[in-house]
């Protein structure tokens, strides 16, 4: 019984990201609890309280998001216009985490890149990850991941050197009330970004770091 209360805790306090493991608990709440590492600033459920992945993909078949929505379009939108100045003319691009109604690739191909979809739901096409490419995008997904260190570490490999990786999620900042904040409500959220966190791979793994606006990030791999 003892081995296994040593277990939990570890479970507990191991961070999914960097792998060190002195986190320690930031929020308490009925149904899970939330721990912050000091390494690396990610805020994250403990496995033990994540979804199965049939729930999970029920949770997901309820989204709505559709490619001919103008205010989707617009939300999207965030993301691919401050990228496309840095893209290669007709470039190679795929975007991870399509979801049921793939749209951003569909914004990239309108102009003019060969775009793939990936998506352990809705795109599972393993042969799509043992490509290259000038760029990946990674819209809403990433507060999804339960292994954060795999999933980035694939992402390097899918990226040239020289390519950019875009991700928008929802950035968690000290000035945030964390028992108010909305965004940890969703059970399939489980891994939560701040600038610490981005800034620490950024030096982790030696890439280019810039900010956009509205949760936008940009990685170069140089």
């Amino acid at each position: 019984m003892e081995s296994i209360k040593k277990s939990v805790i570890r479970d507990h306090s191991t961070c999914p990201l960097c792998k060190k493991n002195n986190s320690t608990l930031f929020c308490k709440e009925q149904h899970r609890s939330y721990f912050q590492c000091p390494c690396c600033s990610l805020l994250y459920v403990p496995s033990c309280h994540h979804l199965s992945p049939v729930e999970e993909k029920k949770r997901y078949d309820t989204h709505t998001n559709h490619p001919d929505d103008p205010e989707y379009r617009d939300f999207l939108n965030r993301l691919v216009s401050p990228l496309l100045p840095y893209l290669p003319t007709g470039g190679k691009g795929i975007d991870y985490g399509s979801g049921p109604g793939p749209t951003l690739s569909l914004m990239f191909s309108e102009f003019g890149f060969h775009m793939k979809d990936y998506d352990p739901f809705y795109a599972n096409y393993n042969k799509v990850l043992e490509e290259e490419y000038d760029f990946l995008t990674c819209s809403e997904t990433m507060e999804h991941f339960s292994n954060p260190k795999e999933e980035w570490e694939l992402f390097l490999k899918l990226v040239k050197r020289g390519g950019w990786i875009g991700i928008m999620t929802q950035l968690y900042e000290r000035e945030i009330d964390f028992s108010q904040w909305y965004y940890k409500n969703d059970p399939t959220h489980v891994s939560f970004y701040s600038k610490e966190t981005f800034k620490w791979l950024a030096e982790e793994y030696n890439l280019r770091l810039l900010f956009g606006e509205q949760s936008v990030v940009f990685f170069q791999r140089i």
